[in-house]
């Protein structure tokens, strides 16, 4: 049994490591609130150009809320995890590693 992180952001950067340290993990859930503007959440490992390992697409509705469930043991960033947020207000990211 591993523990589980939380990290909440709100403008696109590194969840996990940062641009000069690496820091692999296992993301496991995600909750977002959504913003008037339908848009996106790109997860990359690898940094801002890494390898786009998710893409999640949000709706037009600035009250929306939403938890996705990784199923089994997630999905495995081996490098760092990098979220891109577009019309996104908030993410938050949970995570063991």
């Amino acid at each position: 049994m591993t523990d589980v992180s939380a990290k909440t952001v709100t403008t696109t950067g590194y969840i996990t490591g940062s641009a000069t340290a690496t820091q692999p993990s296992r993301v496991k859930g995600i909750y977002y609130v959504a913003s008037g503007t339908a848009g996106s959440i790109t997860l990359k490992d690898g940094g801002a150009s890494g390898t786009t390992l998710m893409i999640i697409a949000t709706p037009a509705s600035a009250t929306a809320t939403e938890y996705v469930v990784v199923p089994s043991n997630g999905v495995r960033f081996s490098t760092d995890v990098h979220a891109t947020l577009a019309n996104v207000t908030s993410l938050t990211i949970f995570h063991d590693g």
